[in-house]
């Protein structure tokens, strides 16, 4: 996967990692792999990826912004109806 095919996807139009993974036709750990290694790479250029935090549905507690899967329970309620973290593409 390059960088680049990945940066036009994700420009201007947010994806979970799962979707993204399903439109890529790559394993989620290999696509995981090439986020972690883009984020870093995007340090020094004209682009900033931008991680939506997950939120639970039921009681909309928001999780940690840096982790790119989707917790399995939320630790406030307990509930499973869990929206995955948004991965975006934004102009500096």
């Amino acid at each position: 996967m390059y960088r680049k095919e990945l940066v036009n996807v994700l420009e201007n139009n947010p994806m979970g990692l799962h979707e993204l993974a399903q439109l890529l036709g790559m394993p989620i750990k290999t696509l995981e792999d090439d986020v972690q290694h883009l984020l870093k790479s995007l340090k020094h250029s004209e682009y900033e990826l931008v991680i939506s935090p997950a939120v639970c549905r039921k009681c909309g507690f928001h999780f940690d912004k840096h982790k790119l899967h989707k917790p399995s329970k939320c630790p406030q309620c307990h509930g499973s109806w869990i929206q995955e973290p948004l991965l975006e593409i934004k102009s500096r």
